[in-house]
């Protein structure tokens, strides 16, 4: 893949799928029935898909734990986020308590 010319139409092949992706949506809305059971899985999934991958990206780090620093700053970050909090002031004081916590040497 070092190639710039296999690169180029690797991202104009990915690019114009997502597109057909993103368009197919409003196209097909009309057309395709979605029982309400699906839709209500569909909303959940990706909830649950979104979890994952915050646990993941919290938790491990170089295919190992990450330590209590990071996942205690995410956890601040959420709760403060899921009480209304604007997102700078969840953000920033999740990276603070993340910080915070290395300093006082907890890894």
């Amino acid at each position: 893949m070092n190639d710039p010319l296999t690169l180029a139409i690797a991202v104009a092949v990915l690019a114009g799928e997502t597109f057909a992706l993103r368009a197919a949506g409003p196209l097909l809305r009309s057309r395709v029935t979605v029982p309400a059971r699906v839709e209500r899985l569909m909303e959940t999934s990706a909830a649950v898909l979104l979890v994952a991958v915050v646990a993941t990206t919290a938790l491990t780090e170089d295919q190992g734990f990450a330590g209590f620093a990071r996942p205690a700053g995410v956890l601040v970050g959420g709760v403060l986020a899921w009480r209304g909090a604007p997102f700078v002031v969840a953000v920033l004081t999740a990276a603070g308590t993340a910080a915070g916590l290395r300093l006082l040497g907890v890894p």
